[in-house]
């Protein structure tokens, strides 16, 4: 295959937190031929990214809004508050809200979690992202809570999270322009909701009920013998069309 033959790349988006390595591989299995292209977008900047197309198909955070847009949710993600390693609730198996109340809870401004009221006291000024409300904890200016994998993602070895279990919680969704539906992106549709590869949506529906009517039809000649042959019992091995007694005899 030359240079110019060359399929242009398939372009993946995902936010920071989203790890799309499973997928990407089931990808480079089936379309060995479409290469796939990683892009990493920023959780504010990643609808407007799918909306502008500046990728195929955005892995985000919900809530988003989705004008122009589809959006299938994939998993739900556990949320977490993210303490110094010394900190007393470290020392719980998970953390309530009314935890929270005393302490002050840092709100950043890329903060995907849907909130009507963050818990805890509000810090005088916003930071400005996750990984600047990281080093703040780390500091010992307060707590932060998000989405696991962001806490994993920003692991520190003087920081831990707990469990919040009363959270809002994050939804991972996969979302593209509403008049964008490639054949390969319902590929990667199918991937990602862990369809096979034989179960692909552009098969036709007639190739199955294909298979299915060849038996069916085989098997109604041997019923049409089997009528023939009842007649010609009735008629003692006779002609069908035959009269049936004795012969006349001529004067």
């Amino acid at each position: 295959m030359t240079g110019s033959d060359t399929p242009p790349p398939f372009r993946l988006a995902y936010v920071p937190g989203v790890t799309p390595s499973k997928w990407v591989r089931t990808w480079n299995e089936r379309l060995p031929e479409v290469p796939l292209t990683l892009v990493r977008v920023a959780a504010a900047e990643a609808a407007d990214l799918a909306r502008d197309r500046g990728a195929d198909v955005v892995l985000l955070r919900l809530p988003i809004d989705r004008t122009g847009l589809h959006a299938i949710p994939l998993y739900t993600e556990t949320t977490v508050v993210v303490v110094p390693k010394d900190h007393l609730l470290a020392a719980a198996e998970e953390v309530s809200t009314e935890d929270l109340a005393d302490e002050l809870v840092l709100h950043p401004l890329d903060d995907t979690l849907d909130w009507e009221q963050p818990p805890g006291r509000p810090a005088l000024e916003r930071p400005a992202t996750t990984a600047d409300a990281i080093e703040l904890v780390a500091a010992g200016v307060g707590l932060l809570v998000l989405p696991q994998s962001l806490a994993r993602l920003h692991h520190r070895k003087d920081l831990t999270y707990r469990t919040l279990p009363e959270a809002p919680a994050s939804r991972v969704a996969l979302s593209w322009p509403e008049e964008e539906s490639t054949d390969l992106v319902e590929h990667f549709i199918g991937i990602v909701r862990g369809r096979t590869v034989n179960s692909t949506r552009g098969r036709p529906p007639a190739t199955a009920q294909t298979k299915h009517k060849s038996p069916e039809g085989e098997g109604r000649k041997p019923a049409a013998g089997k009528s023939t042959g009842r007649g010609r019992q009735r008629g003692s091995g006779a002609p069908q069309g035959g009269r049936r007694g004795k012969p006349r005899r001529r004067s």
